[in-house]
């Protein structure tokens, strides 16, 4: 049977969500991030509308950077909660088209519809069924990708958003891909764009006329990956079930630290708060990774991975304050910490680093949880994070 792959991304979706729920943006430029604080704000943007985006906002921008660009826009924060609402509902449809679904984030997915689109007519009525019962059901916009695989499906869903259509039948793969920029390649960043351009290399076409054997000479693994793609080879499937590949946490300072109590306050309070998701979720990680973004805008990250997987908040306290300590800032000031796991898995054992002390902890851990669920956030914490629960001199990202 011959494989369609389609991706879906929904169209400013967080931006587009707070256009529906508050009819008087509508049509506005709206910015979905931090609190821009009259351009002296700090973290980033979440994303943004269509109309903001003609002003060169994008995500990830700093939010200071957002505001000078257009002071006049509408600056709302992000609302998880309501934001999952959505992508649930959206999902559910999804479901209605193909039972193989790969959610990559809150608002794209994949679905191999090989064995469904003719229940439909044409892979391009299913397309667009789906694109209208999107629309029907939540008020907002999807753009479609449909392609015999998940790299081609999800670049063709990107080139004509919003509200796009692109199919890519298996005949014209290599002619779609030839005249894109090297840039969309999957793995192509920011370090491996000039080495590839210094190589002549500017457009997924030079790329697939590239010798394979040189570009593996250069690149190692990566050079294989990158002719493979270039040249329509991806053999991957669409995984219904897919576990995260990692979870984290972090916040922005609203003014950049040096004082290391109020620094380690911080980081207990995020290992507390990864450690919780990781407990509601059932995961477990085997690998702890600690973010340090200094007030340079440098940006470091270290990393310890153990045999077995843990979610405990003591373990993972103790493991991020004992990478912290040993990072030398050089004097600098702290603009951003975050910590995370990754190496996931649902359930298993706890490993055991402390002797049997985690038993304890885990008693309590439980009971914080039990006690948030039913009495909310504020309900109880721990003495240690008595100053940072009350603390509004960081920006939670």
């Amino acid at each position: 049977m011959e494989k369609i792959i389609l991706h879906l991304d929904m169209d400013a979706f967080f931006a587009a969500i707070e256009q529906l729920d508050n009819p008087q943006f509508r049509g506005k430029l709206v910015v979905v991030g931090a609190d821009p604080r009259g351009g002296k704000g700090r973290g980033v943007v979440s994303t943004c509308s269509y109309e903001a985006r003609e002003f060169g906002i994008h995500s990830a921008m700093p939010i200071s950077q957002a505001y000078k660009r257009c002071p006049h826009a509408v600056y709302v924060f992000p609302r998880g909660k309501r934001y999952s609402e959505m992508s649930k509902k959206i999902m559910k449809i999804l479901h209605r088209f193909s039972p193989d679904i790969e959610p990559v984030s809150i608002d794209e997915a994949f679905l191999n519809i090989s064995s469904t689109c003719k229940l439909f007519g044409s892979v391009e009525n299913l397309g667009k069924s789906i694109k209208k019962m999107i629309h029907d059901e939540t008020q907002l916009i999807a753009s479609v990708g449909i392609a015999p695989s998940k790299f081609v499906a999800k670049i063709a869903s990107d080139l004509e958003k919003p509200d796009g259509l692109v199919i890519v039948d298996k005949d014209h793969v290599i002619d779609f891909l030839a005249p894109l920029e090297i840039s969309r390649l999957w793995g192509v960043g920011k370090k491996t764009l000039p080495q590839l351009q210094s190589l002549g290399i500017h457009t997924i076409g030079d790329l697939a006329r590239y010798s394979q054997k040189k570009l593996i000479d250069q690149f190692g693994k990566a050079g294989l990956h990158f002719w493979n793609l270039a040249n329509g080879i991806d053999a991957r499937e669409v995984e219904r079930h897919v576990a995260a590949k990692s979870i984290s946490k972090e916040v922005t300072f609203d003014v950049d630290k040096s004082n290391r109590d109020e620094l380690c306050e911080t980081l207990l309070y995020l290992c507390n708060e990864l450690a919780r998701e990781m407990r509601k979720k059932n995961y477990k990680g085997r690998t702890i990774t600690l973010k340090i973004r200094l007030e340079d805008f440098s940006t470091f990250s270290r990393s310890k991975s153990f045999s077995q997987a843990i979610n405990a908040s003591n373990l993972i306290r103790e493991q991020v304050v004992d990478m912290f300590s040993s990072f030398d800032r050089k004097g600098k000031k702290v603009r951003l910490l975050g910590v995370g796991l990754s190496h996931l898995q649902i359930g298993g054992g706890q490993i055991d680093l402390f002797e049997g002390s985690d038993k304890q902890e885990n008693k309590i851990d439980r009971v914080i949880d039990q006690v948030r669920e039913k009495f909310g956030e504020k309900a109880i914490t721990r003495a240690s994070l008595i100053h940072t629960q009350h603390d509004s001199q960081w920006i939670r990202d």
